[in-house]
C-alpha cells in the first residue's frame, strides 16, 4: 500500500505491466521517459477517483459521503458514521499516486533545456492545474496533508530522507491559489508550437488539447477554492470579482458544453461494462441496496416538482417517488424496501449507463459560485440571474446524462415553461426566499449529488445547508453519534511516517473541522 512518501514505482490498477512499460517509462531507468507520457500518467492515476466504478462507489464513497450528504439511501446500522478504514486509506493512496506521477513529470520537465521547456510548458501547466484540483479535494477530506515535500523519493535519493512533513491546510490553499493565478496569467498569452500543440491533443484526454478549456478549468478551480475559503481568506475575496469582471483574461466555464469531465466508456475507462468488477452497475445494484433513493433528496424534488426527478430516479411499485427515510429504524426501512415502496436511482441515467461521466467542474457549479459571490458582495452582477442560470444548467445536464444511456429511450428535456414553473416555486424562488445561502446550498446539493460527492460534502459542511436529520447512533462503540467533519489519516501513514504524523496527531479526529468550516 502506498503512503504519502512512497511511489517510486508507477502503479496503475487500470494498466497491465506491459502497458505501463510502454506508456510510462521510469525516467530513472531509461532515457526515453517523456513529459507528454507523464501528463497522461497524471490523469490515469486519478481515473479511479474521477470515473464511476465499483470500488470508488461501493467501497469508498457510498458508505461515507453518500451517508453524510444523504445523496443515497441506506439501512441504518451500528457505527454507520465511522468511515471505514479501507475507504480512507484507498482515497489517500490514490491521491499519492497522482503526486508520484506529477513529481516525476515535474522533475523531468525541470531537467529540460530552456528551449525544450518552452515547447513542453503547456504540458506542465495542465498537469499542475489537475494536480491542484486533486490536492484540494484531499485537503477538504483530511485537512493538513504532506504536500510540498511529498513524492520526492527520486529527488532525495532514499526513502528515509524523503519522509514528508505535513503542510498546514490553509497554507496549501494559499500556495495553490498563488500559483493558479500565475498559471491563469500565463495561459492567457501562451503560444504553443504546432507540433507540440498536436502532441498535447494526443496526450490530454481530459480536455483534448483545448487550451481555452484549460484556461476555463484553471479559473473555475480558483473560484471554487476562493469561495470555499472565503470566510477565512477574506483578503483574497477581491480575486473572485477580478475573475468574473475580466472574462477575456480569466474565462470560466459558462455552458454545459464546456463542462470539465472524463467521458466514460472504452477499453481503459471505467464504465458499466468494464472488466473492473462490473463498474457502476455492480457498485449500485449489489445486494439491491446501493441504488436506494434518499428520502430528503427525493422529497425536495417531489415537493417542488423538480424537472430533474424522472431523469434521476425510477418510481416505486405504485408509480410514486419515495426515498428511504433515515429517521426510521432498520426494520421499518427494510419493510419498505421489501414491499417495493422505495424508489431507485434511474437505471438508464445511472446504474446501467455505460457512459455516465466522471465530473470535474460543471457550468452549474460555477453559476452557483457566481450567485453566492454577488450576493455576498465579492463580485458585481445579478445574483438572481446567476442562480437561475445554474438551476437551468443543472436540469439540462442531468437530461444530457440521461440521453447517453442506452438501457431505454432517452427522456425528453423539460420545456422552458416547466423550468420557469420550478424556479417560481416557493422553496426555490430567489425572490420568495430571504435566506439566499439556503437555496443556493440546496441547489448545489441537488446538482452535484451522487456524481461529485466530495464536492457535495464540502459545500454542505461550509454552508450548513441543506439542513438534514440523522438518526443518532447511540450504540456506537466510539461515541460517533452523527456524521463526522473530516476523515482520519490511514494507519499506514501513522506507522511509516510516524515522526511527521506526530505533528498533526492532535487534529486527527473525526470531529475536527477543516479550516474553512467556520459555521
Amino acid at each position: 500500500m502506498l503512503i504519502a512518501f512512497a511511489g517510486a514505482a508507477l502503479l496503475f490498477n487500470s494498466c497491465s505491466k506491459d502497458e505501463l512499460k510502454e506508456l510510462y517509462t521510469n525516467p530513472g531507468q531509461s532515457s526515453t521517459a517523456t513529459v507528454e507520457n507523464f501528463l497522461t500518467g497524471v490523469f490515469r492515476s486519478a481515473n479511479e477517483v474521477v470515473l464511476p466504478w465499483y470500488w470508488r462507489f461501493f467501497v469508498v464513497e457510498q458508505p461515507t459521503l453518500g451517508h453524510y450528504t444523504q445523496t443515497m439511501g441506506w439501512l441504518n446500522a451500528k457505527d454507520q458514521y465511522i468511515p471505514p478504514a479501507q475507504a480512507m486509506s484507498w482515497r489517500w493512496d490514490r491521491y499519492y499516486d497522482v503526486v508520484t506521477q506529477f513529481r516525476s513529470l515535474e522533475q523531468l520537465y525541470e531537467g529540460l533545456e530552456d528551449g525544450a521547456k518552452a515547447e513542453y510548458r503547456i504540458f506542465y501547466l495542465a498537469a499542475k492545474v489537475f494536480f491542484y484540483d486533486q490536492t484540494q479535494q484531499v485537503v477538504d477530506l483530511y485537512g493538513d496533508i504532506p504536500f510540498s515535500e511529498a513524492g520526492r523519493v527520486r529527488q532525495f535519493g532514499n526513502l528515509e530522507a524523503a519522509l514528508p512533513a505535513y503542510d498546514n491546510a490553509l497554507d496549501i490553499y494559499n500556495s495553490i491559489l498563488d500559483d493558479l493565478k500565475l498559471i491563469a496569467d500565463e495561459l492567457a498569452t501562451i503560444t504553443v508550437p504546432t507540433f507540440y500543440a498536436n502532441l498535447f491533443k494526443t496526450k490530454d484526454y481530459l480536455n483534448n488539447g483545448d487550451i481555452m478549456l484549460w484556461r476555463k478549468y484553471c479559473n473555475s478551480l480558483r473560484l471554487r477554492m476562493l469561495l470555499r475559503a472565503s470566510d477565512v481568506l477574506a483578503n483574497r475575496t477581491a480575486e473572485i470579482g477580478a475573475i468574473f469582471s475580466d472574462p477575456a483574461k480569466y474565462p470560466v466555464i459558462t455552458s454545459n458544453s464546456d463542462d470539465i469531465m472524463l467521458d466514460a466508456g472504452g477499453p481503459d475507462l471505467y464504465a458499466t461494462t468494464s472488466s473492473r468488477n462490473g463498474g457502476i452497475r455492480q457498485a449500485m445494484e449489489t445486494w439491491g441496496q446501493y441504488d436506494i433513493a434518499p428520502y430528503s433528496y427525493v422529497k425536495h424534488m417531489v415537493d417542488n416538482v423538480d424537472p430533474r426527478l424522472p431523469a434521476m430516479f425510477d418510481p416505486n411499485v405504485n408509480g410514486e417517488y419515495l426515498g428511504l427515510n433515515q429517521m426510521l429504524d432498520a426494520t421499518a426501512q427494510q419493510n419498505q424496501l421489501t414491499e417495493g415502496l422505495i424508489s431507485r436511482y434511474d437505471t438508464s441515467s445511472f446504474t446501467r449507463n455505460d457512459l455516465f461521466p466522471g465530473m470535474v467542474i460543471s457550468a452549474a457549479e460555477v453559476s452557483f459560485i457566481k450567485a453566492e459571490a454577488i450576493h455576498r458582495g465579492f463580485a458585481s452582477g445579478n445574483a438572481q440571474e446567476a442562480y437561475e442560470t445554474g438551476v437551468r444548467q443543472s436540469i439540462l445536464f442531468w437530461y444530457e446524462v440521461n440521453s447517453t444511456g442506452t438501457y431505454r429511450a432517452a427522456l425528453p428535456a423539460p420545456t422552458d415553461d416547466e423550468i420557469n414553473a420550478y424556479l417560481a416555486g416557493s422553496s426555490v424562488s430567489w425572490a420568495a426566499n430571504t435566506n439566499k445561502l439556503k437555496i443556493i446550498g440546496e441547489q448545489k446539493w441537488l446538482n452535484t449529488g451522487l456524481g461529485q460527492m466530495t464536492q457535495t460534502w464540502s459545500e454542505m459542511r461550509r454552508l450548513d445547508f441543506p439542513v438534514l436529520e440523522f438518526l443518532p447512533d447511540n450504540a456506537s462503540i466510539s461515541g460517533q453519534t452523527h456524521p463526522p467533519l473530516r476523515w482520519l489519516y490511514p494507519d499506514s501513514e501513522k506507522n511509516l511516517n510516524g515522526d511527521n504524523y506526530a505533528a498533526v496527531q492532535s487534529k486527527d479526529n473525526l470531529n475536527q473541522k477543516i479550516f474553512w468550516d467556520t459555521k
